[in-house]
């Protein structure tokens, strides 16, 4: 199975999510941020997740990462947006699966967004969006949250037939 984890992360925490979902997926999976996912490393996954954090009770837009730049801690945004990343997304016909990192009270929801636009470029739904836990606004993961993703990569390759390494 080949499988791709591409993620949007503003503060770090989305990213090693991305990681430990990757490490549970197994031998192969490959965590990628949106500027490293080119249509090359994409091509061909038998399974695509993708995940970003939840700005403004959702996936985050261009105006929303540039007002946080003003932030006490700014974000890192050298890399696209997921939504841009997304709008480029080739089509595929692989599975899929959308996560987000979030405080716990946030409405809202990153993932569902992702979900959609994974399915309307041809990847099927594998299981329902996932999310991980920040303590604060910038983070750091609330306990247990990187066990947690990596027990979802390793369901995840399950699903696929695979074994998977939580």
């Amino acid at each position: 199975m080949r499988a791709v984890v591409v993620y949007e992360s503003l503060w770090g925490n989305t990213a090693a999510i991305a990681r430990a979902i990757a490490e549970g997926l197994g031998p192969g999976a490959r965590a990628l941020s949106t500027k490293e996912a080119t249509a090359d490393a994409v091509a061909g996954a038998d399974l695509l997740v993708a995940g970003a954090p939840i700005l403004g009770f959702r996936l985050p837009t261009e105006q929303m990462r540039e007002s946080a730049s003003r932030e006490a801690t700014p974000p890192d945004l050298t890399c696209p947006s997921m939504r841009s990343w997304l709008s480029l997304l080739a089509p595929g016909g692989g599975r899929s699966a959308a996560f987000e990192t979030r405080i716990s009270w946030s409405p809202g929801s990153a993932a569902s967004a992702i979900d959609k636009e994974l399915q309307a470029h041809g990847y099927a739904r594998l299981a329902p969006t996932a999310r991980f836990v920040v303590k604060g606004k910038y983070g750091p993961l609330r306990d247990g949250e990187i066990e947690k993703a990596r027990a979802w990569g390793a369901d995840l390759a399950r699903a696929m037939g695979g074994t998977g390494t939580a």
